[in-house]
């Protein structure tokens, strides 16, 4: 299996985006796992850069919605328009059909809205007036949401937010980065200037190889053990589905992929679980109120579930 790909592209988007090369595989991790990406973080970090280079880098389509509180769905999914002369309905496709969709501030807009896209990220189409379209492939969306400006917003429904394979923060970056950016983009915008490293057939392709990636079964028994905890740990009020169960080990196949493994350890799924899990779980009231956090309870069941012990054979 060669994968060698993912390290052009990731280089390809390191030429514009300054330190964040674990994002970048986190993100890259999403892609291969056939997932979608939640980014949340404070204005101006670089998330809408972020996926302009992605989609620049694989040469595939890229759309952007703005989310705002008067959006509706057929903004999303497009609309049919009557044509006088030939007396017949045309499609108008919306941004939805496109191989990256970059679903910017997306808790700004109703749920109503919101909802529009559960068929898209799950079934991969599209239904306008009853007609169902498939989506380009790949489809790969990265939502990004604002923490702290909440008068206005709409927090995603529990449904819509399981559909995020993984959600992650840039975060700021340090002195010496920040230096580098300056210098970057003191003259022109880095991203005129990179160009496409493969495309979307080769990334489907990467996403058929990565199903063959190996999952003993004792890595499937420490998915489901720690899946299984957040039901029943005292401090998590509702836990986290099978559907975190399935993206966890298919996030762990591309995370092995990404590193020239064709099998996944352990420690794959200890890197991956709370990134993939934090936003699906509900902390109970009293233990919300004494400041524990998804991210904690979560690092406890880490520590109290056995690691199983890798097969040295297959």
């Amino acid at each position: 299996m060669n994968f060698s790909i993912c390290n052009k592209i990731s280089k390809n988007i390191n030429k514009v985006i300054v330190g964040k090369s674990k994002a970048i595989e986190l993100i890259l991790t999403t892609l291969l796992a056939e997932g979608h990406l939640l980014l949340e973080d404070v204005p101006g970090v670089g998330k809408t850069l972020m996926a302009r280079c992605l989609a620049k880098s694989i040469g595939g389509s890229f759309h952007r919605i703005q989310f705002t509180p008067d959006l509706l769905p057929s903004d999303i999914t497009g609309f049919n328009v009557y044509n006088q002369k030939e007396g017949t309905f045309n499609f108008q496709p919306g941004p939805v059909i496109s191989n990256i969709l970059l679903a910017d501030e997306i808790n700004r807009t109703i749920p109503r809205t919101q909802s529009s896209l559960l068929e898209s990220m799950q079934e991969k189409q599209v239904t306008v007036d009853g007609v169902t379209m498939d989506l380009p492939s790949p489809f790969f969306v990265m939502a990004t949401q604002n923490p702290i400006e909440l008068e206005g917003t709409f927090p995603l429904p529990e449904a819509q937010l399981d559909r995020f394979l993984m959600k992650i923060k840039l975060d700021y970056p340090t002195h010496k980065e920040e230096i580098t950016i300056l210098e970057r983009f003191q003259k022109e915008d880095p991203l005129e200037h990179i160009s496409a490293v493969t495309t979307p057939e080769e990334i489907l392709r990467l996403q058929k190889e990565r199903q063959k990636i190996y999952v003993s079964k004792q890595i499937n028994h420490y998915i489901v053990s720690l899946t299984n905890a957040t039901r029943n740990y005292p401090k998590i009020r509702y836990g986290a589905s099978p559907r975190a169960s399935i993206h966890l080990m298919r996030a762990a196949q591309a995370l092995a992929a990404l590193r020239d493994r064709d099998f996944v350890l352990p420690d794959d799924i200890k890197e991956l679980f709370i990134h993939i899990l934090a936003h699906r779980i509900i902390i109970e009231t009293k233990e919300r109120l004494k400041g524990i956090t998804p991210k904690m309870a979560l690092a406890e069941i880490l520590e109290q579930t056995e690691i199983p012990i890798p097969e040295l054979s297959k």
